[in-house]
């Protein structure tokens, strides 16, 4: 073999590098306590475990937690990358489960403070991602602050996490109803966590896709059901992922099928708002 053709295969896998855009998938809820993160971590680990590079954003600004959930201790964040402390290669970690994770800092909940420069810096930092990852998954915040809909504005696809009681069932719908009123074009789907049965999380998930299409015209996706499941509460205990510490548990299984459906509905490469998550984020923060 040459050492033009070597140079030449060289550039073009460089090339092949630079276009791929790692899917962004915003996992959001209407409050607090529903297992968002919970549903994170574990979800992360399976997309992983299906030979994707997979990469998970605590984006929970306030209330970062995916660290105790992974039973690690992350001694950089993006706190430090803002400050030039750290290049985003430092704040990554690979954790248990195959999957690397980014710690959440509260500083960036001010992000209208920061100079113009240190706020570029955290849109070319992250920008890093897209093309070393296959998906992308934020954890956001609950609720719909600022920052809750920054992440699901630049996302391909928004994965909505509910529990059946009724007080989260009203606020995702919510989430749903001003994601839409912001004018915000992204798949949706509906999550429904700990519910007691299959017929339950049907139930809960028909309830909000019939007063989604009623009231807002739009579709919510059905993104499936995670069972209640004492084994989820004692790998919480454990701050283990119970895909890991219960690999054949009911919850386990649910995780399962809900990567499977999340792999095999991806958006194409290149398809919606072109630039990808990123370059999208930086147009919301006018850079």
């Amino acid at each position: 073999m040459t050492a033009a053709f070597v140079d030449q295969a060289t550039t073009l896998r460089s090339l092949a590098a630079s276009q791929r855009r790692a899917t962004v998938i915003a996992v959001t809820s209407g409050k607090g306590g529903v297992g968002k993160s919970n549903i994170s971590v574990n979800l992360a680990i399976k997309l992983a475990e299906s030979g994707q590079r997979v990469a998970l954003l605590d984006a929970d600004l306030g209330l970062a937690n995916t660290d105790v959930l992974c039973n690690v201790d992350l001694n950089w964040n993006l706190s430090h990358v803002i400050s030039r402390k750290r290049e985003l290669k430092d704040v990554m970690q690979e954790v248990p489960g195959g999957f690397f994770l980014i710690g959440g800092a509260s500083g960036l909940a001010k992000m209208a403070e920061l100079t113009d420069m240190d706020r570029q810096r955290v849109v070319d930092a992250m920008g890093e991602l897209e093309s070393q990852f296959d998906v992308i998954l934020i954890d956001t915040g609950a609720g719909i602050s600022a920052n809750v809909l920054a992440f699901t504005r630049a996302a391909d696809h928004v994965l909505i996490v509910t529990t059946p009681e009724p007080t989260a069932i009203t606020d995702a719908y919510a989430v749903a109803k001003v994601i839409v009123r912001d004018g915000q074009d992204r798949k949706m789907s509906l999550l429904v966590n700990q519910a007691q049965s299959a017929d339950e999380g049907r139930a809960v998930y028909e309830r909000i896709s019939r007063v989604a299409r009623q009231f807002l015209g739009v579709g919510l996706f059905d993104a499936g059901f995670v069972y209640a499941d004492t084994n989820v509460p004692m790998a919480v205990r454990k701050r283990t992922p119970f895909v890991l510490s219960a690999p054949r548990c009911a919850a386990t299984q649910c995780i399962n099928q809900l990567a499977d459906r999340l792999q095999t509905d991806r958006p194409a490469r290149g398809s919606g708002e072109t630039g990808g998550f990123f370059v999208r984020m930086s147009r919301w923060l006018k850079i």
